[in-house]
């Protein structure tokens, strides 16, 4: 039986694609080469706005205690009090522990997870796509309408679908390891050392520090399975004085200062997101959370062409809207690692950044840059501020009933709203499926004036009264197709 849609990778931007389209209505399946869950986190962190993707699905509690997380570029600090709105990110959550809380998630609205299984070739049609799947019951042939690659920075599926990966090579290494037993100051977002060196130390859970060591010329190790706990305790003790021998390891890693963006995020059928659309040096912990937000704009669109009510074009938009972050991300990294880790040659450089970094302007752009906050997708159609931004998903109003609710609570069924304090305006919502009508007052208004605001499932504003130039029919039409929209039942 073939699926509308296979989603090939278990990772969290993976398990996020899948949840979204199966909130869509779409019949999901993912692929996962491991035969079981990794204990390995190379993320332990994610930016304000994946915090908000998270919580306007239901799933930001889940995670459990975590603390924030501060912004810097480049090793150079951004005071995170200087601008209105709070950009601070989350810290200290495993990717393990995402991973976990995502797969319960979707396993909760009946996707499946099938390890053991690689996608070995593909093949694609006007109706579909074909993947050959190698697994324990030996290989098979499975067929879906899409699929979607989210197999990381190696990725086949970005291999087999023919789409280039420009970029950097890698010119300098870094090793990374969680470990228990270690008592050591805290370098939560690392520390520079002479000559370009930089050593990091933050908690996880459970009693578990990662390290992160870059010694100044040291090149990308040869072979990542050769590397041992010795290897990067050795350099610790030569750029801190400091033996962490005696700690016990769970997992070894490395890393490079490689930077790549996929040159198109869409072949035909088959997409790509996360890691196997954008690599780069974790020197902003955003690679995970740029991945799950690629994962949550491309669910809702990808399910509505599937259900057969996306107007043309909606599809086009997702390389159109993320291909431009997933660059400016590979292009900040660069920068970042650039300014941090060039040595003493860059200091005058570094006080300037540091200079400009302490002005509102600068330090705004520059928090919204690194939250994900300040992204906004080119839509046509006004100057509103709030349009192409995403709603922020904290502000209430109080429903005709009393009933007081949040933006990120009426986005937990993962459909669009239509959110007016007008109720005559909600009846001319009359060409959109997918959509929720909700009328009340705003508690606490996201701009002054706001009568309606027209948000798309993945929380960014697509149309607003006033402010648009176009038409509220003219919006639903272009992102949600033909049909009605249904009350949301408040």
């Amino acid at each position: 039986m073939a699926r509308d849609v296979i989603v090939v990778g278990a990772g969290p931007v993976g398990l996020m694609a899948a949840g979204e389209l199966r909130l869509g209505g779409a019949d999901v399946v993912v692929y996962e080469r491991l035969s079981a869950p990794t204990r390995q986190s190379r993320g332990a962190s994610f930016t304000r706005r994946t915090a908000e993707c998270f919580d306007q699905r239901g799933l930001l509690g889940r995670l459990g205690e975590t603390e924030p997380a501060d912004s810097h570029f480049g090793g150079v600090p951004i005071d995170l009090g200087i601008p209105a709105e709070n950009h601070y990110g989350h810290r200290g959550v495993s990717q393990f522990r995402t991973e976990r809380m995502l797969e319960d998630w979707v396993g909760e609205l009946g996707v499946p997870v099938l390890r053991g299984r690689e996608v070995t070739a593909l093949r694609q049609d006007d109706d579909g796509v074909v993947a050959w799947v190698d697994g324990d019951g030996g290989p098979a042939e499975e067929r879906a309408a899409y699929l979607v690659g989210c197999d990381g920075g190696r990725s086949t599926v970005r291999k087999l679908a023919g789409i280039a990966f420009p970029g950097t090579d890698g010119r300098r290494g870094f090793l990374t390891a969680d470990v228990t037993g270690v008592e050591t100051r805290k370098r939560r977002i690392g520390e520079d050392l002479p000559g370009g060196s930089m050593v990091m130390a933050m908690d996880l859970e459970n009693g578990v520090t990662r390290v992160v060591v870059h010694e100044a010329g040291t090149p990308p190790p040869r072979d990542r399975d050769a590397l041992t706990f010795s290897d990067l305790a050795d350099a610790w003790q030569r750029l801190t004085g400091e033996s962490i021998h005696h700690g016990q390891c769970r997992w070894i890693s490395c890393f490079t200062d490689a930077s790549r963006a996929a040159a198109a995020y869409r072949r035909g059928r088959v997409f790509l997101a996360g890691d196997a659309a954008h690599v780069q040096p974790p020197a902003m912990a955003q690679g995970l959370s740029v991945g799950v937000q690629d994962a949550v704009n491309l669910g809702w669109k990808l399910a509505a062409a599937v259900a057969g009510r996306a107007p043309e074009g909606l599809l086009d938009t997702y390389h159109g809207e993320r291909h431009p972050v997933g660059a400016q991300l590979a292009r900040n990294a660069r920068a970042a690692i650039e300014l941090r880790l060039t040595g003493e040659d860059m200091d005058p450089v570094r006080e300037i950044v540091g200079e400009l970094l302490s002005h509102r302007g600068a330090a705004e752009y520059a928090a919204g840059m690194l939250s994900n906050l300040g992204i906004r997708y080119d839509l046509a159609g006004g100057e509103h501020p709030l349009l192409g931004r995403r709603m922020p998903p904290d502000h209430t109003l109080t429903l005709p009933d009393g009933t007081r609710t949040s933006v990120a609570d009426l986005l937990r069924t993962g459909r669009g709203l239509l959110i007016t304090t007008d109720p005559t305006m909600a009846a001319a919502g009359d060409r959109a499926g997918g959509v929720d009508v909700v009328t009340g007052t705003w508690t606490t208004p996201p701009h002054p004036g706001l009568d309606a605001v027209l948000v798309r499932p993945d929380g960014y504003v697509a149309w607003t009264s006033p402010g648009t130039t176009d038409t509220l029919t003219d919006a639903l039409g272009r992102w949600f197709g033909a049909g009605v929209p249904q009350p949301a039942g408040r």
